[in-house]
C-alpha cells in the first residue's frame, strides 16, 4: 500500500478542521469576551432554544437532584466514584528532594491549580460520567475553585443526573451554558462566571476548536488536551468475537456523527462477518441515526500480521484502543500511542467510560502521540526550588561563571562572583 493510501485509510473526518467552524468559534469567543453574560444568553437562545436569566444553578437544586435519584442509580454513581477515587489518589505526586552535589539542594514541589473550568457535554447525551471524571481528580488534587459548565436541556434546566453527580462529587459552582460560548466564559470570565486557570473536558468540534483557540492567546487559560469527537480502534484477530467487536465500535459511534471507528482485522472473511454484525446491532439502537452517520467515517482495515496491526495503531494513535487478540496482554509492549487501552474480550470500552477507575477524558485526532489522558497531575503544576550553602556555591560557582562567560552574560557571572568575593560566610 502506498503512503498516500495509508494516510487516506487513517484520515479523520475533515469537518473537524473546517474553516467555517474556526471562523464561527472566533466570533463567539470575541463576543463573550466583550459583552459576557449577554452573549451567553443570546447564544443559549440561538443554539439551545432556551431563554435563560441566571446561568448559575442553585446548590439546593443539586442536593434535591441527588435526594430524588433512584437508589440503584445512586449505588452505580457511588461505585464509579469509589473506583475513580482509588485510581486517581494513587497518582498524587510526591515532592522530589535531591542533593545534586554537596551543598546544592534541588526540589520539585507540587501545587494545585487555583481554579479549573470543567466542561461537561449535555446535549443529546448528558455525560454524567464526564462530570465525575473531571470533578473527582480536581478535588483530589485540592483545586479550590472547581467550576462546571454544562448546557441546558430543552426544558431550560440542567439534566438532573448531572446535578446529582455534581452534588456527589462536591461541586458547588455549576453554570448552565454549553458549546464554544461555555469555553469562552470559563477562559475569559463574565459578570457571573469566574475566569479559570485551566479548562478541561471533551466536546464537539466547536468545543474542541474553542479550546484550541483560547489556549493560544497571551494570558489565556491552559487546556487539558485536544479532546474532540470520540474515536475507537479495535485490533481483532480471527478468533475475536464479532459481537463484542461490533458492540465496542457502536458504543463510540452513538456519541457523535463525527465520531470515528476503525477495526483492524486479519482477514476478508472476518471483515464480512463484522459488517453483518454491525448492521444487526445497529437495527434497534436508540441512537441509530447518529451511529449511522458516524459509521460513514469508519473503516475496516485488513492487516497481514500482528506487527502491521501495531504499526497501524501507533500511526493512528487512537483515543480508545481495544485489543481483541489472543494473548492481548503481551500486545501492550508494542503499543506506543493510545489514549486508553482495553485488553482482552472481557474489557469493553464502556468500563473505562464509566467506572473501572481510569479517566475517560482522552486525547483525540492523533494527539495521543504527544498527550496523555486527564489524570490527577493535570490539575497540578510543579515548582522547582533550589537552595545552596556557601560551600555549595563555592563548589558550583566556577562552573556557572564559566558558562555565563561563554554566553556573554556578565551580570549572570557577577551574581555568583560578587557573592564569593563578599567574605560573608552564611
Amino acid at each position: 500500500m502506498e503512503d498516500t493510501d495509508k494516510a487516506a485509510a487513517l484520515s479523520r473526518p475533515s469537518q473537524l478542521s473546517d474553516d467555517n467552524i474556526r471562523r464561527s468559534v472566533a466570533g463567539i469567543l470575541q463576543n463573550v469576551r466583550c459583552i459576557g453574560d449577554q452573549a451567553l444568553r443570546e447564544y443559549t437562545q440561538r443554539f439551545d432554544g432556551v431563554d435563560i436569566i441566571d446561568t448559575k444553578v442553585p446548590f439546593e437544586e443539586m442536593k434535591a437532584a441527588w435526594t430524588m435519584l433512584p437508589v440503584a442509580d445512586k449505588k452505580a454513581m457511588e461505585t464509579a466514584k469509589t473506583n475513580i477515587e482509588a485510581f486517581h489518589k494513587a497518582q498524587i505526586p510526591s515532592p522530589i528532594d535531591v542533593e545534586t552535589m554537596p551543598g546544592v539542594i534541588c526540589r520539585r514541589v507540587p501545587r494545585p491549580l487555583d481554579s479549573a473550568g470543567l466542561y461537561v457535554p449535555g446535549g443529546s447525551a448528558p455525560l454524567v460520567s464526564t462530570l465525575m471524571m473531571l470533578a473527582i481528580p480536581a478535588k483530589i488534587a485540592s483545586v479550590e475553585k472547581r467550576v462546571v459548565a454544562t448546557p441546558p436541556g430543552k426544558n431550560g434546566k440542567v439534566n438532573t443526573n448531572i446535578l446529582a453527580a455534581a452534588y456527589l462529587c462536591g461541586v458547588s459552582d455549576i453554570y448552565m451554558v454549553g458549546g464554544a460560548q461555555a469555553v469562552a466564559a470559563l477562559g475569559y470570565g463574565t459578570q457571573t462566571i469566574p475566569k479559570c486557570d485551566k479548562i478541561f473536558g471533551p466536546g464537539n468540534a466547536y468545543v474542541a476548536q474553542a479550546k484550541a483557540q483560547i489556549s493560544m492567546e497571551m494570558g489565556g487559560p491552559a487546556i487539558d488536551l485536544p479532546a474532540g469527537p470520540s474515536e475507537a480502534m479495535v485490533l481483532a484477530d480471527d478468533k475475536a468475537n464479532p459481537v463484542f467487536v461490533a458492540a465496542d465500535l457502536l458504543s463510540q459511534a452513538e456519541h457523535d456523527p463525527l465520531a470515528q471507528m476503525i477495526c483492524v482485522c486479519r482477514s476478508q472473511s472476518y471483515a464480512g462477518i463484522l459488517n453483518t454484525e454491525l448492521e444487526e446491532q445497529l437495527a434497534d439502537l436508540p441512537r441509530k441515526l447518529i451511529a449511522q452517520q458516524a459509521l460513514e467515517n469508519g473503516r475496516i482495515i485488513i492487516a497481514s500480521d500482528t506487527q502491521t496491526m501495531m504499526e497501524i495503531a501507533n500511526t493512528y494513535a487512537p483515543e480508545h484502543l481495544i485489543v481483541q487478540m489472543e494473548d492481548a496482554e503481551n500486545a501492550m509492549d508494542g503499543i506506543r500511542n493510545a489514549g486508553s487501552v482495553f485488553l482482552g474480550p472481557w474489557t469493553p470500552e464502556s468500563v473505562g467510560d464509566y467506572a473501572s477507575g481510569t479517566n475517560h477524558t482522552l486525547p483525540t485526532f492523533g494527539a495521543a502521540r504527544a498527550y496523555s489522558g486527564v489524570c490527577t497531575e493535570s490539575f497540578m503544576k510543579f515548582i522547582s526550588v533550589q537552595s545552596l550553602t556557601r560551600a555549595g556555591l563555592e563548589a558550583l560557582g566556577p562552573c556557572v561563571e564559566r558558562l555565563a562567560t561563554m554566553e556573554g552574560l556578565e551580570a549572570h557571572k557577577r551574581a555568583v562572583s560578587l557573592r564569593l568575593e563578599s567574605g560573608e560566610v552564611s
